[in-house]
């Protein structure tokens, strides 16, 4: 296994691959912190460019836009509450209440490490499960995937602590947007209102922009300042190395952030987006301080961070050993491999391990390469946080506009990114958590789609959830997710009653 790696490493070390790769960081960094662009865009962009490179160059450009492009996004998470990439929202939830106190260097440090320490996790999964991916990947069909889905939306009705009916308030909108558009089952049309744009249904990122950098500021130019509430920051180097140790600290969960994020990126259709969320949940359910989730807990910044990276790894198994492509971004990158003669399929991981691993190795360089870079950059990023709203506010708008249009061209995307802007507002401004909302949006096609399969399958029997393993392990890890609530309501109800008996 070790000797593919070295002849992997010895492809990329010379001053081509390292200049590909160095690029390829940096596009990976500009393009994810612009929101609405992101890993995808950035290896479209550049594919005619690798038209007379070798492949191996070729894959060390890829590898570092991609290993670069989530902690590119993570920044303007953490400084404007504006998700470069979609898997950055979750980061968003405590990156950026820790910017309004003025840690702003201390979340972009935990920020990075996670992402680093995530994608060289996720890349070592990736190299171990390699010899067995054909069965980890044909292992999930339409009742595992459904179940998965709803392990993601039973996350929903656990997260939104004192706020349960809102939430699921949140959360039943987000389903009504989810089953917007054409109905691949009936033939039919739901919620469309005659309008074209919507046929297939409500796109993800500009509908994240709008929820998040729109709404944000839209709030923000209300209420005036700065986005950093303190009247200083903290701007010493040592504000980051705040986050990198927090993250080595909380080692626990950046291990289970990753291979989460690793396994479920390993799952064509369901994306690093649903990886981020679930990671993000599941540090809340586990911690010991739940209810600080959402007001500045570092541990929600570094749980979807290490998720994301790894994620990268994950989604590369199906990639490579079948050519069905994990993520949009994968999508892309196979049109890449084919340009070079690269065709996908268990063969291409006897014939070009080498170059494979050439790929596998730029990934995991780039994560370090681009964690070093925000790292030392951090002190000038922070300075954004401490800029006049009625400056920042019509640049960030702009941006955001740009991004939401760059993704497709189209003005729709415009118009809606606006329209969700003045809901993500009005959420905040009556307090309805926006994350029950992205998530059911997210997972609401996945879960209907993937019930009817199922449905399929048996004429319509029940029974096939819970005769294969794999969906019934699921189904018991959402009875979970959904007790665990109530038994830390009444644990503390307990210890308060037990409080109250020992005052009197």
């Amino acid at each position: 296994m070790f000797d593919p790696l070295i002849d992997g490493l010895v492809m990329i070390l010379h001053w081509k691959g390292m200049t590909m790769l160095a690029l390829g960081v940096l596009v990976g960094l500009v393009f994810g912190a612009i929101p609405g662009l992101g890993g995808s865009t950035a290896i479209a962009l550049f594919i005619p460019l690798t038209f007379d490179m070798k492949p191996e160059e070729a894959m060390a450009l890829a590898g570092g836009i991609m290993g670069a492009v989530s902690f590119g996004g993570s920044i303007t998470a953490v400084l404007l509450n504006t998700p470069g990439t979609a898997p950055s929202a979750a980061t968003c939830f405590d990156g950026y209440p820790m910017a309004q106190q003025g840690r702003a260097g201390a979340a972009i440090g935990a920020a990075g490490a996670a992402s680093s320490v995530g994608g060289i996790i996720g890349v070592l999964l990736l190299v171990a499960v390699i010899p067995i991916a054909k069965g980890v990947i044909l292992a999930f069909g339409p009742p595992e995937f459904f179940m998965l889905a709803i392990l993601g939306l039973a996350a929903i009705a656990a997260s939104t602590g004192g706020m349960f009916l809102r939430g699921l308030i949140a959360g039943a909108l987000g389903l009504v947007l989810a089953f917007v558009g054409y109905d691949s089952v009936s033939g039919g049309e739901r919620f469309m209102f005659g309008i074209d744009y919507f046929w297939d249904g409500i796109p993800l990122v500009p509908t994240l922009i709008g929820l998040f950098a729109v709404g944000e500021m839209i709030n923000l130019s209300i209420s005036g300042g700065t986005v950093a509430r303190t009247r200083e920051l903290d701007m010493k180097v040592s504000g980051a190395w705040e986050g990198v140790v927090a993250t080595f600290r909380e080692w626990a969960v950046v291990v289970r952030g990753s291979a989460l994020g690793a396994f479920i990126g390993a799952i064509p259709g369901v994306g690093g987006t649903v990886a981020g969320f679930l990671a993000y949940t599941t540090a809340m359910h586990s911690s010991k301080d739940p209810e600080s989730f959402g007001k500045g807990n570092i541990v929600g910044v570094i749980a979807p961070e290490a998720s994301n990276n790894a994620k990268d790894g994950g989604a590369l198994l199906p990639t490579l050993a079948f050519g069905i492509p994990g993520s949009a971004e994968m999508a892309v990158f196979l049109g890449l491999l084919i340009l070079h003669g690269l065709e996908p399929g268990p063969l291409l991981l006897i014939e070009h391990e080498a170059t494979i691993m050439s790929l596998i190795v730029s990934l995991t360089i780039s994560c370090i390469i681009a964690t070093v870079i925000g790292l030392l950059f951090t002190r000038w990023l922070s300075l954004v946080t401490m800029v006049d709203v009625h400056v920042l506010v019509p640049v960030v708008v702009a941006v955001a506009f740009m991004g939401s249009f760059a993704l497709h061209n189209k003005v729709g995307d415009v118009i809606l990114t606006a329209a969700f802007g003045i809901v993500g507002y009005l959420m905040i401004r009556f307090r309805y958590p926006r994350v029950t909302l992205v998530i059911a949006l997210v997972l609401g096609e996945l879960a209907e789609r993937s019930f009817h399969q199922a449905m399929n399958m048996t004429g319509g029997g029940w029974s096939i959830f819970f005769t294969r393993g794999i969906s019934l392990g699921i189904f018991v890890l959402i009875v979970v997710a959904l007790m665990i609530p109530a038994l830390r309501f009444v644990l503390d109800r307990r210890r308060r009653a037990a409080a109250a008996g020992g005052r009197s």
